[in-house]
């Protein structure tokens, strides 16, 4: 289990931030972000988060001239201060797409409070998140859920623990293990077909 803590009303609330398992539940998210006040915007931002696995105050901080100029644009996280490179080449046609009528200064994800003067909050997108967990039956959608999501998906089609710890920036595999939620009923079907020897 994954707890996400939130500064709300003077005391920190506590979630429990879960990656999105299924295609079902991927859909699910999307069918009410296509119905949001700026579907647009926030179904993008949604997908860009489990593409490339970066924190929400990290996407949130992309300018659209980033996104413009490589398929691998490297950035400087906030919460860490180290750079990371983005690997966009599979998704780039949706990202040229998207940014193809903004100007290389404009926020990738304007605040819809300001005329785009600034990025949208990160508290923000977390009501918005929150409002949909609550009609997905709480299963534990959140900011944090895009960067899990990715974590999940990445490592069942890889396999590669070692690829996911670097790209995370953690430092032992267990931590990346805890981190994506696999549980024992995944890692027992990963096993169900394999047999040695006999």
């Amino acid at each position: 289990m994954s707890l996400q803590k939130r500064w709300k009303d003077g005391v920190f609330v506590v979630y429990n931030s879960q990656p999105l398992r299924s295609e079902d539940q991927i859909n699910d998210v999307l069918f009410y972000l296509r119905r949001t006040r700026y579907p647009e915007r926030d179904t993008f931002l949604f997908l860009l988060g489990i593409n490339t696995g970066l924190r929400c105050s990290d996407l949130l901080n992309l300018k659209v001239g980033t996104l413009r100029h490589s398929k691998r644009p490297e950035i400087v996280e906030i919460k860490t201060g180290k750079k990371k490179t983005l690997f966009l080449d599979a998704i780039y046609p949706k990202v040229e797409q998207y940014i193809k009528d903004k100007a290389d200064e404009d926020w990738v994800f304007p605040s819809s409070q300001n005329h785009g003067a600034k990025p949208e909050s990160v508290n923000n997108v977390y009501k918005l998140f929150k409002r949909i967990d609550a009609n997905l039956g709480n299963i534990g959608f959140t900011t944090h859920s895009m960067r899990r999501t990715f974590g999940l998906w990445y490592y069942r089609k890889t396999h590669d623990i070692l690829y996911l710890m670097r790209l995370f920036n953690h430092s032992s595999e267990e931590i990346t293990k805890r981190y994506i939620g696999i549980t024992d009923e995944e890692l027992g079907d990963s096993l169900r077909e394999f047999k040695i020897g006999f």
